[in-house]
């Protein structure tokens, strides 16, 4: 299955996969993963537990992004959670997961007000904010099987 590059692929690729599950090649299981991105598309609506320094949003959190966008792809640790996020455990069903995820990314889409800066790239309009996410789910989809 290739990687979602749409709103609409990435609902499409999540809704298919309690018939036909991927298996996370990482440390993390795929339900793990689906929770973890769940958490970033709804912080991105509600705010971050907790922002890198402001020095950091506005000068290195940029410039990753934008070398990410000019690849036309993210690359980040698999395994690193979101800084002040909750733990997420491992051996979680994948119904649910799925759902978090396509509510998140479902409420994020159909949101049209103003959205909570990201922990580290600091201010980012809708357009930028779904291009993150859709190479965040990318990144993970990557390591899937």
């Amino acid at each position: 299955m290739a990687e979602p590059s749409t709103i609409a692929q990435a609902l499409q690729a999540l809704q298919d996969l309690p018939a036909h599950p991927l298996r996370s090649t990482g440390v993390w299981d795929l339900p793990h993963v689906l929770h973890h991105y769940a958490q970033s598309v709804e912080y991105s609506l509600g705010g971050f537990p907790q922002l890198k320094p402001g020095w950091f949003r506005a000068t290195v959190g940029p410039a990753a992004l934008a070398v990410f966008n000019w690849r036309g792809r993210m690359s980040h640790a698999l395994d690193a959670a979101i800084p002040g996020a909750p733990d997420i455990a491992q051996g979680l069903p994948l119904a649910p997961a799925v759902a978090r995820a396509v509510a998140a990314l479902r409420a994020f889409d159909a949101h049209t007000g103003p959205l909570q800066p990201h922990f580290a790239y600091g201010a980012l309009d809708k357009a930028a904010y779904t291009r993150a996410h859709l190479m965040h789910l990318a990144d993970h989809w990557r390591a899937l099987v």
